[in-house]
């Protein structure tokens, strides 16, 4: 008698995915199913009369909808998260409004934006031209912007602004219906950025709690992107990550996710199995040293192979506490692995071309160090 199956699941609001994207969910789906003991379905058919209980990896965030008709009652019925409206999913619920008479998308949640004022950078959320405009007004006259699409990843879609014309120019880009759909931010601009990763995962009742490190690689156009994570994986919730040693400055990163993760129950219907939040520290337009949530990722990303080895890693072996593990991105061809490591793609992606990904564990301790 088969326990249960997991299977991919491609959303309803999912975008299009790189081939190497494609086959790294299917590797994270994998050893999902080796850990819980089912069975690996591949693509999930929903003309399929699947024998016992189905596990779901989205490729994106859900819909609660669209959730709800798969089945998706709780955390332990997949791997990512779900959220009630299209725009929770993406950057632009880290910030408020310009103004109290801005506009803002159907289920937006003021007190959300209030509760994590102070665990994010200096900004605001618009969904309209016209309160770009007033917000860049406003932030400009401290130094550059960024402005980022609320859909956009890896370090794509972002563009650095000094003038109030460089944003016009930006705009004419964009259709009204795309800004009021997902909204654009506008941020602070850091220098000497390092971007920190805090997340969670829970897995069959074992929940990892990890810090981490991104790095950064220059892909096959010349442009800096995400190159994958390190982290520092414990065995445990919150209160286990906050036993672990580590800097004041990461301290303060781990605190601020943890909030924004608080936060989050402000969007009815949200539940989340796999939670990762990216916090920038840096030195903003007039010298202050900063540090905030840029964002929020429920749904697998380029960690969670990293975050599963560890996990595997735990359920193999209860005594263990704490394991490194490390996602890695490289573009370009001849590209050495190390030995011992996972490789998930190695080849040319039609549209990303030359890249390996692998992912390996670097330490695992019986105790907290």
């Amino acid at each position: 008698m088969v326990a249960g199956v997991v299977v991919i699941y491609l959303s309803q609001l999912g975008a299009p995915m790189y081939a190497h994207e494609r086959i790294t969910l299917a590797a994270v789906a994998n050893t999902i199913a080796q850990v819980k003991h089912y069975e690996f379905g591949g693509h999930y058919d929903n003309a399929h009369n699947y024998a016992g209980d189905v596990f779901f990896v989205p490729d994106d965030t859900l819909m609660l909808d669209e959730a709800l008709r798969l089945g998706i009652r709780s955390l332990h019925d997949l791997f990512g998260g779900v959220v009630p409206h299209p725009f929770v999913k993406t950057k632009s619920i880290t910030h408020g409004l310009i103004t109290s008479g801005a506009d803002r998308p159907e289920g937006w949640s003021p007190v959300f934006a209030q509760r994590v004022r102070t665990v994010v950078l200096p900004g605001y959320s618009v969904f309209s031209a016209r309160d770009a405009r007033i917000a860049a007004a406003h932030m400009l006259s401290r130094g550059a912007v960024r402005v980022k699409e609320a859909l956009g990843d890896g370090g794509r879609g972002q563009n650095l602004m000094t003038t109030a014309r460089e944003l016009d120019k930006l705009l004419e880009r964009f259709s009204p219906e795309e800004i009021s759909a997902y909204g654009l931010v506008l941020e602070t601009h850091l220098r000497r950025v390092t971007t920190l990763s805090v997340g969670q995962i829970t897995i069959d009742g074992l929940t990892i709690t990890y810090h981490g490190t991104q790095r950064t690689a220059r892909n096959n156009e010349g442009r800096l992107v995400y190159g994958g994570s390190h982290l520092v994986c414990v065995r445990g919730g919150w209160e286990a990550l906050d036993g672990l040693p580590m800097s004041s400055e990461r301290r303060i990163a781990v605190r601020q996710a943890r909030s924004y993760d608080q936060a989050a129950r402000e969007y009815p219907g949200f539940l989340a199995s796999r939670r990762n939040y990216d916090v920038a520290q840096g030195i903003d337009n007039e010298g202050q040293w900063r540090s905030g949530v840029l964002e929020a990722s429920w749904r697998s990303g380029g960690a969670s192979t990293a975050e599963l080895t560890a996990l595997a890693a735990f359920v193999q072996s209860p005594g263990l506490q704490v394991v490194e593990a490390s996602a890695v991105k490289e573009f370009g061809k001849g590209r050495n692995v190390p030995r011992g490591a996972i490789v998930h793609f190695r080849g040319d992606d039609p549209e990303d071309g030359a890249i390996v990904r692998y992912t390996m564990m670097t330490r695992a301790l019986c105790r907290a160090a």
